[in-house]
């Protein structure tokens, strides 16, 4: 006996050969009843992005994995692709993370070190108050250490997301002139 309410099943394929679960099988929802990934929805969008790069047709791939439409393959491939491109993306970001840090280091180095004005090969002396000449202080390195280590740290935060994007506002502003009507105008 049914009572009309059970999950609609999907039949196999004719051959029985195909063990994929149907998305309506792997749809999981979490506590604020909105749709989840789980490793089964991952394989079954890895499956069908494979079968899209065999050049299979997407109407082909939703009916071979059980989408209701063609567009639920197009959504599963760029689910997918969208992971690939996360996973490289990470990876990519560590390393560009650890070259700033490496160029913040260095950056810092150089500000900590003492720097002498050199001219025409020899260090520029200064008598101090007790008459003992003292090589002139550069600061002109420490500047420009400063101001590297500034934009190494405006990188890390960009690349890591701490950065807040630029807000853009444009377009045309209407003049309304109250009480007068605009055919007298003309």
């Amino acid at each position: 006996m049914t009572t009309g309410n059970e999950p609609p099943t999907t039949p196999g394929p004719p051959d029985g050969s195909d063990t994929t679960p149907t998305p309506e099988q792997l749809r999981m929802r979490d506590g604020r009843n909105r749709f989840t990934r789980n490793p089964a929805t991952a394989a079954n969008d890895a499956r069908a992005a494979q079968l899209r790069a065999q050049g299979w047709t997407y109407q082909r791939i939703a009916d071979h994995l059980g989408y209701k439409t063609k567009t639920g393959a197009i959504d599963a491939v760029k689910r997918a692709v969208r992971e690939i491109c996360a996973d490289g993306a990470g990876d990519l970001l560590a390393l560009l993370l650890e070259r700033a840090e490496t160029l913040y280091e260095a950056a810092m180095e150089v500000m900590e070190a003492n720097h002498v004005v050199v001219s025409h090969g020899k260090v520029i002396t200064l008598p101090g108050e007790d008459g003992v000449e003292r090589p002139l202080t550069d600061h002109g390195p420490k500047l420009a250490a400063l101001r590297e280590a500034r934009a190494t740290i405006d990188s890390i935060a960009s690349l890591t997301g701490l950065k807040k994007a630029k807000v853009e506002h444009s377009g045309g502003v209407k003049y309304e002139v109250v009480g007068v009507d605009p055919e007298q105008l003309k």
